[in-house]
């Protein structure tokens, strides 16, 4: 039986990959997120909820004992928060990550689009994601990097998979994508290893996001 430590627990995205592996498996999985109150109907049986910041690491590294895969959504200032993570897993021994993130962390965006994302998103963000990465490629953990297309709402699943190098593909990816293929991740931890993966819906390419 996988235990799985979900940081930033109520995101939308978060909370898709929460119900289908309540749905799909027989994981423990502890809920992390800054405010519990957000959080609903949970199962007594299989859920354990914390209140706390990613960037408490003492907090962090408590939550992370014990635990099999650490699954990490999070928004704010990234590289305090990798940091951090970094920091939790290598005390307690936990080595598998799976962490979301953005595309164009190597200018691997072509074309219009690639640059369009690095005026709309603004250097400071996008130095500050980067340096997030780094710092997770660097650990000695056994990482994926999702880096996700601009996201929308579909109900469809659907998408294919850059590694890194490859030059990025379409311009939006559905969260229920994104949820999919971290379950599947979940579901078998080898899959994906130390890999950064770009993922984008088939047929999205263009020179702004294909909503």
């Amino acid at each position: 039986m996988q235990k799985i430590l979900i940081l930033g627990a109520h995101g939308q995205i978060a909370q898709l990959v929460r119900q289908r592996l309540l749905a799909e498996t027989d994981a423990q999985l502890t809920l992390y997120l800054r405010n519990a109150k957000r959080m609903q109907g949970l199962d007594s049986k299989r859920e354990t909820l914390i209140e706390g910041d990613v960037n408490d690491t003492a907090k962090l590294t408590q939550a992370m004992a014990n635990q099999d895969i650490i699954y990490a959504n999070l928004g704010g200032q990234f590289e305090p928060m990798a940091k951090s993570i970094v920091a939790a897993m290598t005390k307690t021994g936990v080595k598998r990550l799976i962490y979301v993130t953005g595309l164009g962390l190597y200018h691997e965006v072509p074309g219009e689009f690639g640059q369009w994302v690095e005026d709309s998103i603004g250097a400071p963000i996008m130095d500050d994601t980067r340096r997030a990465a780094a710092i997770i490629e660097q650990s000695s953990l056994n990482y994926t990097l999702i880096r996700a297309a601009y996201m929308s709402n579909d109900d469809v699943i659907n998408y294919e998979l850059t590694e890194k190098g490859v030059p990025f593909k379409g311009t939006i990816i559905s969260r229920k994508s994104i949820a999919d293929l971290i379950v599947k991740i979940v579901e078998q931890p080898e899959k994906h290893s130390y890999s950064s993966l770009g993922i984008d819906q088939p047929g999205t390419d263009g020179d702004r996001p294909m909503y």
